[in-house]
């Protein structure tokens, strides 16, 4: 299988949202329907951020531009990157993520116990749960998966498919990256001196390359993902196994301390139906008392 990558150039980008809605309808995730749902933030960016129902979203970032008239209005997108170098992957404790053929980070929900992890390793904060805060819900992980039941079938990601201006593309990797590389130094000559390419070398290299037209500080993504807290927290695996080593060597310590061991004192008296107390000797004598009166 080839190593393959979802494109997004955020200078061609107008903002219109349609990856979401097709994210949405091919992964049947609901949106709120209700008259105010959604309150007015101060910004177009709707939802503000991701959630359990909502598993890519575009960022609205305005600054006034400086000795300029007019304003930098940058849209970007939020979703989970595919990173090699997956710190969710490397922090589950039960299978439930991993990498597929083609480099994505995928699910097997049956796995998933739950336990967030991923999301507190993960750098760009992406992973969200269903049932979160729900007494008695059973809790499962949801997240962008590259569409990878449409990219078995040779199929591209949904939200792809329905980007009007060519801002979302997709196919191996290397061919992105060289398309992302011609589209920033396009973007240098006609003055775009911050504009750069995302996703080359950031976790191991991620699954998702961007074409970032303005500075970093415009999109909602992290410098230096290598070194957040996703590579800190990788130490949960080990002491979420180390824990359940624990577990097991208790029980094993208990299970030798009683193997062997056997009451002697305990008898089943038939007539009152109570289990008694009673020294070996008296254990006999109550077996024979009632094998006589048989």
């Amino acid at each position: 299988m080839a190593d393959l990558a979802i494109y997004y150039d955020s200078s061609k980008c107008t903002g219109c949202k349609g990856c979401m809605v097709a994210c949405k309808t091919w992964n049947n995730l609901p949106s709120p329907i209700e008259l105010n749902s959604q309150p007015y933030s101060g910004t177009y960016q709707n939802p503000v951020d991701l959630n359990e129902n909502t598993r890519t979203i575009i960022t609205y970032k305005e600054r006034k531009r400086e000795n300029a008239y007019g304003i930098d209005w940058a849209f970007g997108s939020r979703r989970c990157m595919h990173c090699t170098d997956a710190a969710c992957v490397k922090v589950c404790p039960s299978g439930c993520l991993y990498h597929d053929d083609n480099g994505f980070v995928v699910m097997d929900i049956d796995k998933c116990i739950g336990c967030q992890y991923c999301r507190a390793a993960c750098p760009f904060d992406v992973p969200r749960h269903t049932g979160v805060n729900v007494r008695g819900a059973d809790i499962k992980i949801d997240k962008c998966d590259a569409c990878a039941t449409r990219v078995a079938h040779g199929m591209k990601p949904a939200c792809v498919t329905t980007c009007q201006p060519n801002a979302l593309d997709f196919g191996p990797r290397e061919e992105m990256l060289t398309r992302a590389h011609e589209r920033v130094e396009w973007l240098h000559k006609r003055g775009y001196a911050d504009a750069r390419v995302y996703g080359e070398t950031e976790a191991g290299g991620t699954h998702v390359i961007m074409v970032l037209k303005y500075d970093i500080s415009q999109y909602d993504l992290p410098e230096n993902p290598n070194t957040n807290k996703g590579a800190a927290s990788n130490v949960m695996k080990p002491l979420t196994a180390l824990a359940a080593v624990g577990i097991v060597g208790g029980l094993g310590i208990t299970y030798a301390r009683a193997h062997g061991y056997h009451r002697d004192h305990m008898a089943y008296d038939t007539k009152t139906h109570d289990v008694v107390d009673m020294d070996k000797d008296e254990v006999e004598r109550h077996i024979d008392k009632e094998a006589g009166e048989r």
